[in-house]
C-alpha cells in the first residue's frame, strides 16, 4: 500500500527553505540560488516528493504542454522531426503530447478540438491541413498553432516549411541539365501545399526550358498507391527521368522500376526524391534527394510557438527555409555537377 502523498510543504521544512522557494526550484524558468536548488533537490529525493503539474498549472494558467498532432508516420521523416521537436521543447521546459489524426479536415478539427480541452500552452501540427474554423477556434481560446512542414493561404496562422517551390525548381534545373526531356512527376497527397509548391516550382521551371512535363501520377505519399502509379506511367511511352513529391514515394518507385520492370536506375531512368530522409542514404538506394533543413526547421517553429505563447509575436509568420539537393546515384549527374 502507498502512503500520503508528500507535499511542497514537508519538502520545504525539510530543506530548511520556504514553500515559495520549493515552488521556484520545480517551475521551469524561475529564479533560484545553486545552494537552493541542491538543499530542496535533495529534500525532494529523501522525501520522495514529485511536483504536481496540473495543480501548479490551475494556480498559473500555464499547463506547459504542448500538443502536437501528425497525420502520418510511415515517411520517416516525421519520426525524426517529431523528436528533435520533443527534444528541443523538453529543453525549453515543455511537455508534448502527441495526437496521430486521419489526414482530412473534419478529423483533424476534432482532435485539435480535443487538444485544447487538455489545456495545452500551444499546438503544433505536422503534415496536417488545418481549415479556417480551427484557426479561428484556437485564436478563441487564446492558443496559438504553428503548422510544421505545411502552409495554408490565409495569414491566419504561423507556418515552418522547406522552401519547396525552390526545391522543386532545383530538380527540374537538376534533369534538364543531365539531357532529360520526357520527364514524369508522381505527385503527393494533392491537399498538401508541399505538395503542390513542389509541382509548382518543377513545372515552371521545366515551362522555362520550353519542356511539358511528359507523364504525371498521383501517389498520396502512400508507398502502395506510388508503386501503382509507376506501373502505369511506364506502360507505355515511359519517361526517362521521374521527380517524386517525397522519398517514401521514391523508394516504392525504384523497387518497381528494377525488381518489376527491369529497369536501371539511373542508366534506364533518373529518379529523384525529396526529403532525404536516413533510407535514402542506404546502398540499396543511393537517392539522389532535395533535404528538408529539419534541424533549422525544428528550431524555427520551436521559437515561433513560444514567442507567440509568451506574446512576443508582431503575428502570425510564414517561414521557407531553403534545402539543398543532394546529388547521389539514383539520376544521370550532369558534366560539370558535384556531388
Amino acid at each position: 500500500m502507498t502512503g500520503p502523498r508528500v507535499t511542497s510543504s514537508e519538502v520545504a521544512r525539510r530543506a530548511g527553505v520556504s514553500q515559495s522557494a520549493v515552488s521556484r526550484v520545480f517551475t521551469p524558468g524561475a529564479s533560484a540560488s545553486q545552494k537552493t536548488v541542491d538543499k530542496v533537490r535533495k529534500a525532494a529525493a529523501e522525501l520522495g516528493y514529485r511536483p504536481n503539474s496540473l495543480a501548479r498549472a490551475m494556480v498559473s494558467g500555464r499547463s506547459r504542454i504542448i500538443g502536437l498532432v501528425v497525420a502520418y508516420l510511415e515517411n520517416h521523416f516525421y519520426p525524426e522531426a517529431l523528436e528533435k521537436l520533443s527534444n528541443a521543447l523538453q529543453e525549453r521546459g515543455y511537455h508534448v503530447l502527441v495526437f496521430l489524426a486521419p489526414n482530412t479536415a473534419a478529423q483533424i478539427d476534432n482532435v485539435v478540438a480535443e487538444i485544447l480541452d487538455y489545456q495545452v500552452d500551444g499546438i503544433i501540427a505536422a503534415s496536417v491541413a488545418m481549415s479556417s474554423e480551427l484557426s479561428a477556434l484556437c485564436q478563441a481560446a487564446g492558443v496559438p498553432m504553428v503548422l510544421f512542414n505545411r502552409s495554408q493561404n490565409g495569414p491566419e496562422m504561423s507556418s515552418v516549411t522547406s522552401d519547396n517551390i525552390a526545391g522543386g525548381r532545383k530538380v527540374a534545373e537538376f534533369l534538364l541539365a543531365g539531357g532529360h526531356r520526357r520527364i514524369g512527376y508522381i505527385a503527393g497527397w494533392e491537399g498538401a501545399s508541399t505538395q503542390r509548391d513542389r509541382e509548382a516550382g518543377f513545372v515552371d521551371r521545366l515551362a522555362e526550358a520550353g519542356v511539358a512535363l511528359h507523364a504525371r501520377g498521383v501517389g498520396n505519399f502512400q508507398m502502395a498507391t506510388a508503386a501503382a502509379a509507376t506501373r502505369e506511367m511506364f506502360a507505355q511511352d515511359p519517361p526517362d527521368a521521374v521527380f517524386v513529391a517525397n522519398d517514401h514515394m521514391a523508394f516504392a518507385v525504384m523497387d518497381v522500376l528494377r525488381s518489376e520492370l527491369g529497369l536501371r536506375v539511373p542508366g534506364d531512368v533518373s529518379v529523384v526524391g525529396y526529403d532525404d530522409v536516413p533510407t535514402a542514404a542506404w546502398p540499396a538506394y543511393d537517392m539522389t534527394t532535395v533535404r528538408q533543413p529539419a534541424n533549422r526547421m525544428v528550431a524555427s517553429t520551436v521559437e515561433l510557438l513560444l514567442d507567440e505563447i509568451e506574446g512576443k509575436a508582431a503575428g502570425p509568420r510564414r517561414i521557407e527555409i531553403d534545402g539543398p539537393l543532394i546529388i547521389r546515384g539514383s539520376a544521370r549527374v550532369p558534366q560539370g555537377w558535384h556531388s
